[in-house]
């Protein structure tokens, strides 16, 4: 593809999001470099329980995890963020041979590589910035490895749609090889009220990393987005079981996006992002019909969040 052909694809998927009935904008714009420290501060607002609570989980679960898990394992994290859960993780596997983390925010993923080579001096260390939705060829290690686990917490499948989720966790487990793991970290939450706290926080942190897509892509493609002019909504969405964070437009407006003109209804949203928060048993089917068998699970005193282990 050569560099024209690669600006006009994201740029197409933008203009064709924002001209749809239900106006809509793709999830990885959420996570720019600047997004990305919006979310790491998101983790420790009060209203949003889930890191909290999966942190606890992770402290309480990791040693039996890693009895499960077997020595000399490498480590595949798709979406590694500041790797705080995986410092945890790679300190409780014995031995670990290899971590292979996957991001779209370039200064990040060097920043966690570089952190935890240094935490962890005989660790293999292979970072691949990219968009992990999309398939995705694995490093060569360079040392030996005895089993693969595919780590995925922070409750981020339920950004994917359904079809999607699944498709995803099949290619992740063709990512990973026969046999692989899989740690899976899932919200189960559905009570209204905490979730929209979670979701649209007291202190405005939430507002201002999803507020921070507009300025995205007033920097990167053309746009004209006055960021005064829209504001954060957090819906709950019963009937599909989801999270809806909404920009909506607090007039009638035109922006233009690569000179392409986008008209605004006032209070017409813009859906930036859909959190599932799936059933267990919706979560088991999801997995079983991606490839994966559930080995163990384990949850919070809440019965909120969930750590799902499964293998190929």
């Amino acid at each position: 593809m050569n560099p024209a052909e690669q600006q006009a694809e994201p740029v197409c998927d933008v203009i064709s999001g924002l001209r749809a009935p239900i106006k809509t904008l793709p999830v990885r714009l959420l996570y720019d470099a600047r997004g990305a420290e919006l979310f790491e501060q998101i983790t420790a607002v009060k209203d949003y329980y889930l890191t909290r609570a999966e942190l606890a989980l992770l402290e309480a679960t990791l040693p039996r995890i890693a009895e499960r898990v077997g020595p000399n394992a490498r480590v595949i994290e798709p979406g590694s963020g500041a790797g705080r859960k995986t410092r945890m993780l790679l300190g409780a596997l014995a031995a670990p041979a290899t971590y292979v983390p996957i991001d779209v925010a370039e200064d990040q993923l060097a920043g966690t590589a570089t952190t935890l080579s240094h935490a962890f001096p005989g660790l293999e260390v292979l970072p691949v910035l990219g968009d992990y939705t999309n398939a995705l060829a694995m490093p060569a290690s360079a040392k030996q490895f005895d089993q693969t686990l595919a780590f995925f917490p922070g409750s981020t499948i339920g950004n994917f749609e359904p079809s999607e989720a699944k498709a995803f966790l099949s290619r992740l487990g063709q990512m990973a090889g026969p046999g692989s793991m899989l740690l899976l970290g899932a919200d189960g939450n559905a009570h209204r009220d905490e979730l929209l706290r979670a979701y649209d926080d007291s202190e405005g942190v939430t507002a201002a990393f999803d507020l921070n897509v507009l300025e995205h892509l007033n920097s990167t493609h053309g746009a004209s987005f006055d960021l005064d002019q829209f504001m954060h909504r957090a819906v709950w969405n019963a009937a599909k079981s989801r999270i809806e964070m909404h920009l909506v437009s607090k007039k009638a407006q035109t922006v233009t996006v690569w000179n392409e003109a986008v008209t605004f209804a006032r209070g017409e949203p813009i859906v930036t992002e859909h959190c599932y928060k799936h059933s267990p048993a919706a979560l088991e089917a999801m997995l079983r019909a991606a490839g994966w068998k559930v080995v163990e699970t384990f949850v919070d005193p809440d019965q909120r969040m969930r750590l799902w282990l499964a293998q190929r």
